[in-house]
């Protein structure tokens, strides 16, 4: 191994030599580069290598080579590259390769030579990479995107290009984003080609030599490719990407109304290709826009916008369906969210979106997303009847969905119209409870601003009952703390006392115990620790915290200090796994006074 690394450190010599003597590096940058590559080299020979070697190495060479260009730079000396740059490189690229070689897997790797070689300008050798890496990762379809754009991009080799996508397609036949840059690597190429007549026509040069085929500069193997791809692709949505492709080149008309009509002509059971007929009247070409007033251009858009509902509505004719809605919807909410300073063309489309919406419900296809945006748009224009009763009709079309419940009871009760004891009687009833604690929890605010507190804790006991944990949880938690609001210390121990044993508990409804009796003027060091046992009882087996926060209130104004050897004790005995570890670090650490203060913010 030694007589291998020496041999390239040998090999090193010209190179740094020519560095030395072209005034890029001095002598002792010369020692320390050949002592840093030797103990490098070293790693990359050795029986068992490891890949941060390799990748070490490499990053090494690549920071020489960035050094060298800057001082290059520097100095203004841009001379022997052959001697000095081309080495280094060559040895970065063989370096890469012996490591792709090893970790065939790693796609990170394989990228970073990637980027190397196009940094670097090695062109004829970033073919060979692609190539490599094509041979052991055929399954990824972004690297074959990656190599025919390399080919056109960098090689200017549109053949070569070709051919990879070709190639790609064989193991991919049904890949979208391979066509789709097939398909724009061929009119990227007719349009170069188109660019190049053009030159040749301006210099007045006989094109006799030069092949320009019309069927080529018309984008027929563009078409063909289209074709292909939408034979095994029959979807609105690649068809219309295809087409958006398509519409970035100006020579592309005759194809884009082919695409179009194939579009109208197979894909209209589709809510999107109706969308997207519909927003192309958007795009229509403007007339003498600069010469109008802002009230006769809002005039040209509301045109075009009806144009666009026309769409929809002949959509509706034949697929009156839930997506076709949505999109319909969609379009007429994102029109109105467009700012405008005439009210007049503003409340048009507030009109159209109103009437859009209701039809939508009329016909129970109107997604429940949207029945907030249109609670917003009747409350914002002051229409509460309208409201409230949209409100109701929600909840019936959707009477499942808490969202819904939640959205419409809380715009009922600030219309301040409804039964709303029944409204929350009849959402509890029709949703799922496992997710109507939202439900609950917006009853209880209803209850406490607008009921008698008799009729708030009929409410909390109602909640106590329920078979679902997390409701029947929270239910103690805030009946404590409301019962400490309305009638202070005495209630809540009261309510305390008579929901401890009911289960299921948290330890939030303990601590929260806790906090209300430290708070009083004279806290009962008894009844604290009554809380704090119960909580043990329950919570002991895993919360280190816990413990730490008793042994803490026995080392307090109110505690007997002689009763923590116990509790500690108890703790090594009742905590399980990893919460041992934790409490025995954090009792060292709050013993040396370095963890009162957090202890006692956690209690």
């Amino acid at each position: 191994m030694a007589e291998i690394v020496q041999h390239r450190i040998e090999d090193r010599i010209p190179e740094l030599e020519q560095l030395e003597r072209v005034g890029l590096f001095t002598k002792k940058e010369i020692k320390s580069t050949i002592k840093k590559v030797t103990a490098l080299e070293y790693k990359l020979h050795r029986l068992i290598v490891n890949k941060e070697d390799f990748i070490a190495y490499i990053q090494y060479e690549i920071n020489v080579l960035e050094l060298i260009k800057k001082r290059r730079g520097h100095i203004n000396y841009h001379f022997k590259r052959e001697e000095i740059e081309f080495p280094i490189i060559h040895r970065i690229n063989s370096t890469f390769r012996r490591a792709t070689k090893k970790w065939k897997d790693d796609v990170q790797l394989w990228l970073s030579h990637v980027a190397f070689c196009k940094k670097w300008e090695t062109k004829g050798q970033i073919s060979k990479v692609f190539a490599s890496m094509l041979a052991i990762h055929p399954d990824k379809p972004a690297f074959w995107i990656m190599a025919a754009k390399s080919e056109l991009e960098d090689r200017k080799s549109s053949e070569s290009a070709r051919h990879l996508f070709l190639r790609a397609l064989r193991f991919h036949p049904d890949n979208k984003k391979i066509y789709q840059e097939y398909f724009r690597m061929e009119l990227l190429h007719c349009e170069k080609l188109r660019k190049e007549k053009e030159e040749l026509e301006k210099a007045d040069m006989d094109l006799g030599e030069y092949e320009f085929s019309p069927e080529i500069l018309s984008g027929k193997l563009a078409e063909v490719v289209y074709k292909d791809a939408t034979a095994k692709i029959e979807e609105a949505e690649f068809v219309i990407s295809l087409l958006n492709i398509a519409a970035i080149f100006d020579f592309t008309k005759e194809l884009q109304d082919s695409i179009l009509q194939d579009l109208q002509a197979n894909y209209t059971e589709d809510s999107l290709t109706w969308d997207f007929m519909a927003k192309r009247e958007l795009v229509a070409p403007k007339v003498d826009e600069e010469l109008r007033t802002a009230k006769g251009q809002a005039l040209d858009i509301n045109c075009r916008e009806e144009r666009c509902c026309q769409v929809y509505e002949e959509g509706l004719k034949s697929l009156n369906t839930e997506p076709m809605w949505t999109r319909y919807v969609v379009f007429c909410l994102e029109r109105l969210k467009r700012k405008t300073n005439v009210q007049d063309l503003k409340d048009k489309r507030q009109e159209r979106l109103l009437e859009v919406l209701q039809r939508a419900h009329d016909s129970s296809l109107l997604k429940e997303n949207f029945y907030k945006n249109w609670l917003e748009i009747l409350l914002s224009s002051e229409q509460a009847e309208a409201a409230a009763s949209l409100a109701l009709s929600a909840t019936q079309r959707y009477n499942q969905s808490v969202s819904v419940w939640s959205l419409c009871l809380q715009t009922l009760r600030s219309l301040g119209c409804g039964d709303m004891d029944k409204l929350f009687h009849d959402s509890l009833t029709h949703v799922n409870p496992k997710e109507s604690l939202p439900l609950w929890q917006l009853q209880l605010q209803w209850s406490m601003a607008d009921q008698s507190a008799e009729e708030t804790e009929a409410i909390f006991k109602r909640g106590l009952l329920s078979s679902v944990t997390a409701i029947a949880m929270e239910m103690k938690e805030l009946y404590l703390d409301w019962s400490y609001s309305v009638g202070g210390y005495k209630k809540a121990r009261k309510t305390f006392t008579s929901l401890q044993e009911n289960r299921p508990l948290s330890k939030r409804f303990f601590t929260s115990m806790i906090q209300i009796e430290k708070e009083q003027v004279t806290p009962k060091i008894n009844n604290l620790r009554d809380y704090y046992e119960r909580a043990l009882q329950e919570f002991g087996a895993a919360d280190d915290d816990l413990w730490l926060q008793y042994i803490q209130e026995e080392m307090g104004a109110l505690g007997q200090p002689e009763n923590c050897a116990k509790i500690h004790w108890r703790a090594m005995k009742f905590l399980e796994g990893e919460s041992v570890e934790r409490f025995t670090a954090k009792y060292t650490l709050f013993q040396t006074g370095h963890l009162g203060g957090e202890t006692k913010n956690a209690a």
